[in-house]
């Protein structure tokens, strides 16, 4: 079945970066993060925080990116529950993830 996926970025040209990636990988990105398997989302947009913590509690499994400088935003994404990577490495995790299992 293929996944998913709710894509939350702050660039277009990002987004449609990402987007390609889940259409290799067969998958489908949704517009409603209630709707996915996996929401992947830019943590400079604001309140990001607070919607994984959300998104985790409600069971979704959620991939969190964003410059490698910001390493404080990272860490919170990861202890609100996400799997946080630097922008460097989010294509290739994301890949991973809709590939795994």
């Amino acid at each position: 079945m293929p996944k998913r996926v709710f894509l939350a970025t702050r660039e277009l040209l990002f987004r449609s970066k990402l987007g390609a990636a889940v259409a290799a990988a067969g998958g489908e990105v949704v517009k409603d993060a209630s709707a996915c398997d996996l929401a992947v989302l830019d943590v400079e947009i604001p309140g990001a925080v607070d919607r994984i913590r959300g998104l985790v509690a409600s069971g979704t499994p959620v991939l969190a990116y964003g410059s490698h400088v910001l390493a404080d935003l990272l860490r919170s994404a990861r202890e609100a529950g996400a799997t946080a990577v630097p922008n460097s490495d989010v294509e290739r995790r994301l890949r991973a993830l809709l590939t795994s299992r």
